[in-house]
């Protein structure tokens, strides 16, 4: 049985370590250590806010994975005329607690949290190649149209998460 809490407080240097730990995995460098302070602020911005659910797992005394998931209100469209849009983000468990199904456990989390919320609602997220197979299992699929994106401020644009 894997026991999945809600993120608090004191768990903020924790996920802040996951998230770097993700952004690694991904190959995404880590140009400005500054992001870190911002990334906790972040975070403690959200942790406790009703539009947000962060979930964690923790193993051997200390916070091994955590998922992320973000409300929005959906822009109308022919075929959804309103709802909201749950964007699922920070999937991430420390290498050394991979294959534990960790993972798997905290994103079932969001998605239940995600039913739970009024109106109709559509999760989103990123899948990096090893989450892929996690998330279509879950009936998630690849979208019509590729993300693009740019920084408007001149900085780089590949950032992934």
């Amino acid at each position: 049985m894997i026991d999945v809490r809600e993120a608090v407080l004191p768990d903020l240097p924790a996920l802040v370590g996951l998230r770097t730990e993700m952004f690694a995995a991904m190959g995404v460098p880590e140009t400005d250590p500054g992001w870190r302070g911002h990334a906790e602020r972040w975070f403690t911005a959200r942790i406790q806010n009703p539009g947000h659910c962060l979930y964690v797992v923790d193993a051997d005394g200390r916070v091994a994975s955590c998922a992320l998931g973000s409300l929005s209100e959906s822009q109308p469209t022919p075929a959804r005329p309103f709802g909201q849009d749950l964007y699922i983000s920070n999937v991430v468990t420390l290498p050394e607690f991979r294959g534990r199904g960790y993972a798997a456990a905290i994103f079932e989390a969001v998605l239940q949290w995600g039913r739970r919320q009024p109106g109709p609602v559509r999760a989103r997220l990123f899948a990096t190649a090893d989450g892929r197979g996690m998330y279509e299992r879950a009936g998630f699929v690849p979208n019509t149209w590729p993300v693009m994106g740019v920084d408007l401020t001149g900085g780089p644009t590949a950032e992934g998460g």
